[in-house]
């Protein structure tokens, strides 16, 4: 990924979304357009935390290149040019993390 350009606030984070090739039981490969979002991607960058009531910072439970499984419809797509797109999300649209 070439140098990222976007600091997120708060309690967001940026994910470049990992595009699979999906290949059906008999072996044909599926085009971009047949193909179901993707839900899982790696983290390029964290926000600080949210603040609670008190004004206390609540540390984020994602770091830079965590692997996640997020919501399939959560974000906010961004095109950062060329064809790389990546996702703006809230810390609680990641549903895991992959081990």
């Amino acid at each position: 990924m070439a140098q990222l350009k976007l600091k997120p606030l708060a309690d967001r984070v940026i994910v470049e979304p990992l595009e699979e090739e999906e290949v059906t039981a008999s072996g044909i490969v599926l085009p971009e357009t047949a193909k179901e979002k993707p839900q899982r991607g790696t983290v390029v960058a964290v926000g600080p935390g949210k603040k609670d009531d008190q004004g206390n910072l609540i540390a984020m439970e994602v770091k830079v290149d965590d692997v996640v499984l997020y919501a399939r419809y959560g974000g906010t797509e961004v095109k950062l040019g060329g064809d790389q797109t990546v996702l703006v999300l809230r810390e609680s649209d990641i549903l895991a993390v992959v081990e």
